[in-house]
């Protein structure tokens, strides 16, 4: 039976990154979620579990320690698994499906002042981007931050929509509409506009594009928009690090993810245009809920305004 599990297990992971294009990361993550489940009720087949035993696995795994965002995220890698488990075993329904994951508390995102935000993208004392990595970079960036594109949608843009030698691009950008078509999860399709700093930026990246391909590269190399130093598709991990290492070069005081700029993109656009279904749409959010911790943010930034420009916003009784 553990080898029917590990099979399924298997194919349904298989399914998720190749017809589902969920990231690598999170296929990683759902692996261990379900080995966790497994290590819970170790010797009972996965299509013999019931909720009871879901919710014993849950309390087993917080007596661990797990926080509860990791544990809903557990949870949902259960739900998935079965739902996708119970109709080839024949299943009646998905143990994990009426488990309710812990509540978890909401942290507001980490988004980038204005100011930060454009002395980070115009790289504020430093000499204009002229090598084929500057060109790059400032291209990515101006991207993450004119699109609100997530890490993993960023390094799976094409340069131009490619299907050939068994490869099809699933997200690629169209210069000449001032758009990206991006693949994002749960394979859901959108079209995020391209700002004039953005395309300006590619055009400058596409120039020189080039002088970083392999000499014989494979479909997806060539097809790939964003390339590392040695020639293939840029990995995530070289993203964050370049990054991080112009915002230390423009001298921000604070570490800047890749999805800084997705918060910023979204806190900034709705600060200006306050039409929270817009920002939903062009960051992909499948609920408006998630969409809606922005407006924390938007109301931080009136709150501060409040407090600089309202007569008696310091006065105490009696002043």
């Amino acid at each position: 039976m553990a080898d029917d599990d590990a099979r399924a297990i298997e194919a349904w992971l298989a399914e998720l990154g190749e017809q589902r294009r969920y990231a690598t990361h999170t296929i990683a993550g759902y692996r261990r979620d379900v080995a966790a489940l497994q290590r819970c009720h170790p010797g009972l087949a996965l299509d013999a579990f019931t909720e009871s035993h879901i919710r014993q696995a849950l309390a087993r795994l917080h007596a661990q320690g797990l926080k509860p965002r990791s544990l809903a995220r557990a949870l949902a890698a259960w739900r998935g698994y079965f739902e996708w488990r119970a109709p080839a075993a024949g299943l009646e329904r998905n143990p994990a499906h009426g488990v309710r994951a812990p509540k978890i508390p909401r942290s507001l995102p980490k988004a980038l002042s204005v100011d930060h935000a454009q002395a980070l993208l115009d790289r504020s004392g430093l000499p204009p981007a002229e090598s084929p990595i500057e060109r790059r970079d400032l291209a990515m960036f101006e991207v993450l931050y004119s699109s609100g594109l997530r890490l993993a949608e960023l390094v799976g843009l094409d340069h131009v929509p490619v299907r050939e030698d068994g490869y099809a691009s699933h997200s690629w950008i169209q210069l000449d509409e001032s758009e990206a078509v991006v693949r994002g999860k749960g394979g859901k399709t959108r079209i995020v506009p391209l700002g004039g700093r953005a395309i300006e930026a590619l055009r400058a990246w596409l120039s020189v594009r080039a002088e970083l391909l392999p000499a014989q590269p494979d479909a997806t190399t060539r097809a790939a928009l964003f390339l590392g130093a040695r020639g293939a598709r840029i990995s995530p991990r070289v993203v964050q690090l370049q990054l991080d290492r112009l915002a230390r070069r423009v001298g921000l005081p604070l570490h800047v993810h890749p999805h800084s700029l997705r918060h910023s993109f979204a806190s900034h656009l709705l600060q200006s245009a306050q039409d929270l279904r817009a920002v939903q749409e062009l960051l992909g959010h499948a609920n408006i809920s998630t969409t809606q911790i922005y407006t924390r943010l938007d109301f931080q930034h009136l709150a501060a305004s409040y407090d600089q420009a309202h007569p008696r916003a310091h006065r105490k009784p009696g002043d």
